[in-house]
């Protein structure tokens, strides 16, 4: 939580030893403390040691991949939902260009672009920014995906849309996208914006997709912090099919979440949730769909296009 004036993601000043050295639009670089990387497999054709992707005991492997941050504006306070439908386009092209770049790189299996919004989520740099980490593996939660996916069918993503197209709880709907509250949702707060047509990741996404993504996701995040009076944390997290597997099947989707669930209230999660992965519904789904239909109107007169 560095003070105010000691910003590392504003643009550099004489008072201020910013890691980025001039005023920018949307910037994109490598983390200077990474969580893996920024190493490089060897041999892209085999990343992981043999058996490494299924159970096991003991194993370790050298922590290859990319880890980067992406500033969304200059403005250091604020977050996505602030920014002009221009600079939110920018951050798009950016999403597009860093997720193929970095699926090309050597033993790279899966992009990941995201959000952690707000101190209760434990974010400690308040700048609007986001991350993408270039994953050598496949995520656990994409694993578990995979794995519904098969037992389902490779259309699930489409009937998902289909279910929901023209039920209550669905909170925005476009040409291009759709955003709902999914059935079973976990957190008290949870969005999930899937588009029409399957698209593996960024890199498929259309001109016009992207153009209408700008608009549709930020009446959706003004909507969502317009449901309290101060900002909303949450994580946004774009979920991308890997590099080389599944790309017919698993379609890019965003699932917005928060643990807030009232004005002064978090979700923590307990024995059920926490231990078993079973969890509990603090709101139904269909009556958050309506507070967050209500949000987006009210949030869309504060900010007329």
């Amino acid at each position: 939580m560095p003070p105010a004036d000691l910003d590392p993601l504003a643009p550099q000043s004489p008072t201020n030893p910013s890691e980025i050295p001039d005023m920018y639009d949307v910037v994109v670089f490598e983390n200077r403390s990474p969580s893996f990387g920024p190493a490089l497999a060897f041999d892209s054709s085999s990343p992981l040691p043999d058996g490494f992707d299924g159970p096991g005991l003991n194993r370790e492997t050298l922590s290859f991949g990319r880890c980067e941050v992406i500033c969304f504006t200059p403005e250091r306070d604020g977050g996505f939902g602030a920014v002009t439908a221009s600079r939110a386009r920018t951050i798009i092209e950016a999403w597009v260009d860093r997720t193929a770049v970095l699926s090309s790189l050597p033993g790279v299996r899966q992009v990941f672009p995201f959000e952690n919004r707000g101190a209760e989520i434990g974010v400690t740099l308040q700048h609007p920014h986001g991350q993408i980490y270039a994953y050598p593996f496949i995520t656990p939660r994409t694993r578990q995906l995979i794995r519904q996916v098969d037992a389902y069918g490779h259309q699930l993503f489409a009937d998902i849309l289909e279910t929901e197209f023209a039920g209550p709880r669905v909170v925005l709907a476009g040409e291009h996208w759709t955003a709902f509250v999914p059935f079973a949702a976990r957190w008290p707060i949870e969005v999930h914006l899937l588009p029409h047509r399957h698209v593996a990741d960024f890199t498929e996404t259309s001109l016009a997709e992207r153009e209408e993504l700008a608009t549709v996701y930020l009446k959706l995040l003004r909507g969502i912090d317009a449901l309290y009076p101060d900002a909303t944390p949450y994580i946004a997290a774009w979920h991308q099919a890997p590099v080389n597997t599944h790309r017919d099947s698993l379609r890019l989707h965003l699932q917005l979440t928060s643990p807030r669930r009232g004005p002064d209230k978090l979700k923590y999660l307990a024995g059920s949730e926490a231990a078993m992965g079973a969890w509990v519904a603090d709101i139904s789904p269909e009556i958050q769909a309506d507070n967050i239909r209500e949000a987006i109107v009210a949030a869309e007169e504060s900010h007329p296009a």
